[in-house]
């Protein structure tokens, strides 16, 4: 099941959000049900909000050295389905 993350649409006035919708939470939730419009807590409404994808960050390319500090075999193409271990 994904997890959504919700947040009041009036999350400056406390008077229409709670102290759950007003910092934002997070539901896991089948894909095929629609998305909350109330916070479950104080009934105000809520949104959907779109979230960052976390995806790894490699700032420049792995030498063969550094695959092999890893753990990596380092294999190189010598003919024609051929591969050689470094």
């Amino acid at each position: 099941m994904p997890i959504y993350e919700y947040l009041s649409e009036n999350p400056e006035d406390p008077e229409r959000s709670c102290r759950v919708c007003r910092k934002g939470f997070e539901l896991r939730r089948p894909i095929d049900r629609p998305a909350l419009e109330q916070c479950p807590l104080c009934r105000h409404s809520v949104r959907k909000v779109i979230s960052k994808v976390n995806t790894p960050r490699i700032a420049k390319p792995l030498s063969v050295s550094d695959a092999k500090s890893a753990g990596f075999t380092i294999l190189q193409k010598r003919d024609q389905g051929v591969y050689e271990k470094l």
